[in-house]
């Protein structure tokens, strides 16, 4: 598109359509090689009918004449003014010459002033170059026509119509070549038009995906701040915890050396769990945004550091008349850092959201897991999914966020529809080895 521009409206009316392609071009090659074959075919058969208008003109010049009317629409997309000005010509001087037949080179006059339409770009030259070309054949019909009736050459034996023969015939040629030339007219700005709002169409889905990427990359950050801000305040826990033990060891070391051994051990795997969520969250900052949409932070998200055991409370109040919700605890409970209970938080509170906005579910399932490999969170309802009709599943609003909270603890994160109907959101975070340790404390 030549005069689409990326920061500005185009100006429609003066859009210039791009030049055709190779493939395209090729086309024309093969068209102009078919008609020239039919030319070739009709002259040969008209020949042989004894119809020639001239009997002082070979098959062979006949044959040259159709070849020399065709050949220009080789290039009838790439030059189209050309094309038209040659094939008009070439069409007028070999019907003067004699030629006899018409109806090929009456094709190649047709695709030329269809062309001409469709794919010069300078419209007002488009324009005044088809009207002059109908003009100029209707011209030549009434000369033809005129001869017609002062020499009458043709007999109407089998006329039995209530029109004079000669009149008829006449009407009939001034109809039919009417309708031929404004048909091409007509098709080929139809065709223009066609090309125009197809690149319009193409600028606005343009401008949609772009203006949907900044909408991206401005959620993407948003949902980023707020992790920060909350993994903030986990962050500051492990520290405060660390500087406790740290200046109870420093108490105790020269009478109990057993106790101030075990707060540095506190202060050990503090230290740990407080590096672990740095390094997850500055892994998922310097990521650059991915392919989705954040949604608006919900209210209730601003609660100071909500963890595990304020899940239930979450699920009580998402219940409601149309809404059944159930809750549910599977495996041996085992310590958790905060930062982890704080994004299956925030992930169950997102899914839940969506649940009761974007779907129509009589029921919603949570379930959380303790397994070996970690803790997961499963959010299932039997409504449509948060994608909503027509829209990608994966997409909903929020569900990027419950990715980037996901990424910060190297997890994973699946959300789909269910095979057998409802929408499914699945959050796994893998839990050290060390932190599930029998009998071991909460080191977060």
């Amino acid at each position: 598109m030549t005069v689409l521009e990326r920061d500005e409206e185009p100006c429609w009316p003066r859009w210039r359509r791009p030049l055709p392609t190779r493939r395209q071009q090729r086309n024309d090659v093969l068209v102009a090689l078919a008609v020239l074959a039919g030319a070739v075919f009709t002259v040969v058969v008209v020949r042989s009918m004894g119809l020639a208008f001239n009997d002082d003109v070979s098959l062979g010049e006949q044959v040259l004449w159709g070849a020399a009317v065709v050949a220009p629409i080789v290039v009838r997309r790439r030059y189209p003014l050309a094309t038209l000005a040659a094939v008009g010509v070439l069409f007028i001087v070999a019907q003067a010459r004699g030629m006899g037949e018409n109806m090929v080179p009456s094709i190649a006059l047709f695709l030329a002033i269809y062309s001409t339409g469709a794919w010069e770009r300078r419209r007002v030259a488009a324009r005044w170059a088809r009207i002059t070309v109908i003009v100029a054949m209707f011209v030549w019909l009434g000369i033809a026509i005129v001869r017609l009736l002062v020499e009458p050459t043709v007999e109407f034996p089998g006329a039995s119509g209530p029109l004079n023969p000669l009149l008829a015939a006449v009407l009939y040629d001034v109809g039919f070549n009417a309708m031929f030339f404004l048909s091409a007219y007509f098709f080929g700005e139809m065709a223009w038009l066609s090309a125009r709002r197809q690149a319009e169409l193409a600028y606005r889905a343009e401008q949609l995906r772009r203006s949907q990427e900044e909408n991206t990359r401005g959620a993407i950050v948003a949902e980023r701040l707020r992790i920060a801000r909350e993994l903030h305040d986990v962050v500051a826990h492990h520290v405060s915890v660390m500087g406790i033990q740290a200046g109870a060891a420093r108490r105790v070391i020269d009478t109990d050396r057993e106790l101030a051994r075990t707060a540095l051990d506190t202060v050990e795997e503090t230290a740990r769990a407080a590096i672990e969520e740095l390094r997850g969250l500055l892994g998922v900052l310097r990521a650059e945004p991915g392919e989705a949409a954040a949604s608006e932070e919900p209210e209730s998200s601003r609660e100071s550091s909500p963890d595990l055991e304020d899940l239930p409370d979450l699920v009580e109040r998402t219940r409601s008349e149309s809404l059944d919700v159930a809750f549910a605890v599977y495996g041996e409970p085992y310590p958790v850092s905060d930062g982890v209970a704080l994004s299956i938080y925030r992930v169950t509170q997102e899914a839940l959201t969506n649940v009761v906005k974007h779907s129509l579910a009589g029921s919603v399932d949570v379930r959380l897991r303790y397994l070996d490999t970690g803790v997961e969170v499963e959010i299932t309802d039997d409504g449509r999914g948060p994608s909503g009709p027509g829209r990608p599943q994966g997409s909903g609003l929020g569900l990027v966020g419950m990715r980037e909270r996901v990424a910060v603890h190297g997890g994973e994160l699946e959300t789909g529809p269910r095979p057998t109907g409802g929408y499914r959101v699945r959050a796994a975070f893998p839990q050290p080895a060390r932190r599930r340790a029998a009998g071991g404390a909460d080191v977060a």
